[in-house]
C-alpha cells in the first residue's frame, strides 16, 4: 500500500462521472466471524452535561439492543461501546444519544442511527479476519461514523462538502486525538485518489448511482456499501448497495431499505 498523503489537504469542487447499472440482486450476506476484541476503554471527554443516565451503562444497553437485532461482528459492537455517541450531538439532545434514532446535527443534516452506523460498517467489513484497510468515508458529518470506524481500520479518510460541518467534526474529534483519521474538506463525490486504494468505501448520502471515481478507487478485495435511489425498483426508494471489486469485476449486492440525505457535488 503507498504511502499516505499529508494532512490538512482540500480536495477539488467538481465532482466525478458516475456509472449506471442496478446489477443483479443477491442475498444478504451473514455479518463476518469473530476477531479478537479490543480493549474497552472508552472514548473519554470533558465532561458528559446534559445526559441524565450513567453513559456508559446506557451505551452498553444500546450495544446489547444491537446485537439482539442482528449485528454480530464482535469489532463492530466493540467499536460501538467505545465511542461515545452524546458527545456528537448538541447538548439538548444528549439525552436521546443512545435511542435508535436519528438527530440533527444542523445544515439539514442528520447523525444516523446506531443501528445504520453498525449495519454499514459490519457489511463492510464483511469476511474480514481482522481489521480492515484504509477506508474513505464520504461524508464526515459530525465525525461520530468517523470515530467508530477508527477502530476497526487502520486508517480513516473522511470528507465532508459543508465548510461548518467539517469544522463541527474536528472540533468534536480534536480531543480523541485519533492519528488514524484524517479529516478533508471537499467534494466527496470525487473521492480522495491521493489515499487510494481503499479496502472499504461508506457513503451517508445516496443518489441514483454510485460515482465511477468511487469504484475507480476501490482495492480488489475491497467493498462499496452505500445507499442508492431507486436501487429497490422504485424511483424515489433508497435501499444499501454493497459493490466489491474481485479479481474478475464488481459484484453487486442489494439490501434494506434505508433513507439518507441526496448525494451532492461542490462544497458549501
Amino acid at each position: 500500500m503507498k504511502q499516505r498523503p499529508s494532512f490538512p489537504a482540500r480536495l477539488a469542487t467538481g465532482g466525478g462521472p458516475v456509472q449506471g447499472g442496478a446489477g443483479r440482486r443477491m442475498e444478504p450476506v451473514r455479518p463476518g466471524g469473530p476477531m479478537p476484541r479490543p480493549a474497552l476503554a472508552p472514548m473519554l471527554r470533558a465532561d458528559s452535561a446534559g445526559l441524565t443516565s450513567d453513559a456508559t451503562a446506557v451505551r452498553h444497553a444500546m450495544v446489547r439492543k444491537l446485537a439482539a437485532q442482528g449485528i454480530a461482528d464482535r469489532a463492530v459492537l466493540d467499536a460501538m461501546a467505545q465511542v461515545e455517541r452524546h458527545h456528537f450531538v448538541d447538548s439538548a439532545l444528549r439525552a436521546q444519544a443512545y435511542e435508535d434514532t436519528s438527530l440533527p446535527i444542523g445544515l439539514s443534516q442528520t447523525i444516523s442511527k446506531p443501528s445504520v452506523v453498525a449495519r454499514m460498517i459490519a457489511l463492510l467489513r464483511e469476511g474480514q479476519p481482522g481489521p480492515l484497510g484504509r477506508v474513505l468515508e464520504v461524508g464526515t458529518g459530525c465525525g461520530y461514523q468517523a470515530a467508530v470506524l477508527s477502530r476497526v481500520a487502520t486508517e480513516v479518510y473522511s470528507i465532508e462538502r459543508l465548510r461548518a460541518l467539517h469544522e463541527k467534526a474536528r472540533e468534536n474529534l480534536r480531543t480523541l486525538r485519533l492519528p488514524n483519521v484524517h479529516l478533508l474538506f471537499g467534494d466527496g463525490m470525487a473521492g480522495f485518489a491521493k489515499g487510494a486504494p481503499y479496502a472499504g468505501i461508506i457513503a451517508a448520502a445516496g443518489g441514483e448511482n454510485l460515482p465511477q471515481a468511487w469504484l475507480d478507487q476501490l482495492a480488489v478485495g475491497g467493498r462499496v456499501v452505500a445507499p442508492v435511489a431507486g436501487a429497490g425498483g422504485q424511483a424515489l426508494q433508497q435501499a444499501l448497495v454493497v459493490i466489491e471489486r474481485t479479481p474478475s469485476g464488481l459484484r453487486q449486492t442489494l439490501h434494506e431499505a434505508v433513507h439518507f440525505v441526496p448525494l451532492k457535488s461542490g462544497v458549501a
